[in-house]
């Protein structure tokens, strides 16, 4: 039995206006059931992504984002691709001040893979770093 389309739909990313424009503020989202294909062998490829990013007028929807990713479950990528790809869609849809897109493979023929993507807006400076506590891996589960 063929398998189902994904709806076009599903590679469209909607925002919403960013609510506190006037500062710099960090948006960080793990994204922990990431899957594509190795376009060589068809096998699936898990990975954890991280998006950090810093908002300029436009924020990602969640629900939106969530579908975007899942769209990627059929289609063929190397690592390096998809997560420059992501940035790229991501980066066109909000044109943000910054944005991080760090993509953490398991691993396969036992080589871990991490493929770090950034953007920044022409021109924009980021104010000197203050050190705080850094979230953990999977900050918000419970358990």
């Amino acid at each position: 039995m063929p398998k189902p389309a994904i709806p076009t739909r599903a590679k469209s990313l909607e925002t919403f206006a960013n609510p506190a424009s006037h500062r710099d503020y960090q948006i960080h989202m793990e994204i922990p059931e990431f899957t594509c294909l190795c376009p060589k062998t068809g096998q699936p490829d898990f990975a954890v992504l991280t998006l950090d990013y810093i908002a300029d007028r436009l924020c990602v929807e969640l629900k939106s984002l969530k579908l975007y990713i899942w769209s990627f479950r059929e289609e063929g990528h190397f690592h390096e691709d998809v997560t420059n790809r992501i940035l790229d869609d991501l980066v066109k849809a909000t044109r943000p001040r910054f944005m991080r897109l760090t993509a953490r493979f398991y691993v396969r023929g036992g080589i871990f893979t991490n493929v770090v993507a950034e953007h920044r807006k022409k021109g924009w400076k980021p104010a000197a770093k203050v050190e705080l506590a850094e979230f953990p891996a999977q900050s918000n589960t419970r358990g």
